[in-house]
């Protein structure tokens, strides 16, 4: 609605850095203040081959601010008017968890070239989420039709910084949107309240918003390079064989932070998609676990991608339950196997054959805004794992068409607390249901299925035409 889309085949149109250039300067000439936003850039299919930088984007304004973020939501690039803005210069230090990309100058090298890597992308947040109130309710008015259309009844939002979220609860209240909202605030925005009693998770719950979860995120994302790996990156980044990215949350804090919300009860998800980041979520949950026992907790790892079989074993030994981002397989399969992590590693992301196997629940999601909101396109990914290219990334971890059905519904809805209510046609539920097109168990081709009409709580939201 206020954003330029930046995206490239096969989600957008965008291949080339001047089309990426030309789609801002057009933003800024019909929103004329205020900061020029552009999302879902890739910088691996750019045929530059690169990330834009500051110089780039002082082409699209020299006054306003500009700022881009990556298609992995993991970095943000802006340019001179928003680095001063942001008080970023040459003599800034990286902060804890994220990295100001610098450039050689003469100035042996300190010259911010204005990318930014995880937690120093997330101060751009502040002011590409400062919304109005009329640009939230478009917004909000705008995805609610296009979940309702892909059949989605109940929504989670993980990681909405508490601005959104806030406005959020307060449409929902006023009855703007129908879908339920599973909100996961961010720990680095809530954690402290939350430690110390101040709040609850209860306290950003409103209407159809509830609040499950508190959101950890401890490393970053494979196809940004910050994805924290035991062994380094197939290529490697900047030239750097040794290279493995790193951890947004250190270790040992990481620990303090999961036995601190164990110890109140406080129910945990934990972003990581790296071998090593995975193998640091599970030690914090076990340790947790040893200084207060909590048998009922449902700790959650969001995407879990690079996950190893002997980690699989652990998250059952530990009651672990992953959410794995299988459409990876579809959206970045390709380049996963010839650039990130090289054919074998490749093959084995988001394992939920090992998953169902060892007897581990698990959910799939879209992560949207990274990949559009199409959860066919989920189950599909985890039934053909094939790529856009076609070729199949890890045939040992298809599963079938049932088993991924029940991790966009009632799986979904376990991993949220919500599958006495919703995620199965049963009596007592609240007939949240969706009608297809076909049979998804026996249709040729899942993703051509469509959405006839999508209920919720017995009442018809969407009917196609």
């Amino acid at each position: 609605m206020f954003s330029a889309d930046l995206n490239s085949p096969p989600i957008g149109e965008v291949t080339h850095l001047s089309q990426l250039l030309e789609r801002l300067t057009r933003l800024g000439q019909t929103r004329t203040d205020g900061w020029i936003i552009g999302h879902g850039y890739d910088d691996t299919l750019l045929a530059e081959r690169r990330h834009p930088n500051r110089d780039d984007l002082d082409k699209v304004s020299a006054d306003r601010p500009v700022a881009i973020i990556h298609v992995s939501g993991h970095l943000a690039v802006v340019n001179s008017a928003a680095l001063a803005i942001l008080g970023i210069d040459a003599e800034s230090l990286d902060p804890e968890g994220g990295v100001i990309v610098r450039e050689p100058d003469s100035d042996g090298g300190r010259r911010p070239n204005g990318v930014l890597e995880e937690t120093a992308a997330r101060a751009v947040w502040e002011y590409t989420l400062d919304l109005s109130a009329m640009d939230a309710l478009r917004m909000t008015t705008q995805a609610a039709e296009e979940y309702l259309a892909a059949g989605v009844t109940t929504a989670s939002a993980g990681g909405m910084p508490t601005t959104v979220a806030t406005l959020l609860g307060f449409l929902s209240q006023l009855n703007q949107f129908p879908q339920r909202v599973a909100l996961f605030p961010l720990f680095e925005e809530v954690g402290e309240q939350l430690l110390n009693s101040s709040a609850t998770l209860d306290s950003f719950a409103r209407a159809r918003v509830s609040v499950p979860r508190v959101k950890i995120i401890a490393d970053g994302s494979i196809q940004g390079y910050t994805g924290y790996l035991s062994a380094p990156y197939h290529v490697p980044y900047k030239g750097d064989a040794d290279y493995r990215g790193y951890a947004s949350v250190p270790r040992e804090i990481l620990f303090e932070q999961v036995a601190g919300l164990y110890e109140r009860r406080i129910q945990v998800a934990i972003h990581c998609n790296g071998d090593a980041s995975i193998e640091d979520g599970l030690d914090a949950i076990e340790y947790a676990m040893q200084q207060h026992p909590w048998p009922e907790a449902r700790p959650l790892m969001i995407h879990a991608q690079m996950t190893r079989e002997d980690q699989i074993a652990r998250m059952a030994e530990l009651g672990v339950t992953p959410s794995f981002f299988s459409a990876h397989t579809y959206y970045w399969g390709d380049r996963h196997a010839a650039i990130f992590m090289g054919p074998e590693r490749a093959a084995n992301m988001s394992p939920a054959r090992w998953a169902q196997e060892a007897g581990v629940r698990f959910s799939s999601h879209l992560d949207t805004p990274v990949t559009p909101m199409l959860p066919l396109q989920a189950v599909w990914s985890q039934v053909e794992r094939k790529s856009t290219s076609g070729t199949i990334i890890g045939p040992g971890q298809r599963i079938d068409r049932l088993s991924a059905l029940r991790a966009v519904t009632i799986d979904a809805a376990w991993q949220v607390f919500m599958d006495d209510v919703i995620g199965s046609i049963e009596p007592g539920k609240d007939a949240d249901l969706v009608v297809l097109s076909d049979n998804p168990l026996t249709a040729p081709d899942l993703r051509s299925l469509k959405v006839d009409r999508t209920i919720i709580a017995g009442a018809t939201v969407y009917r196609r035409l």
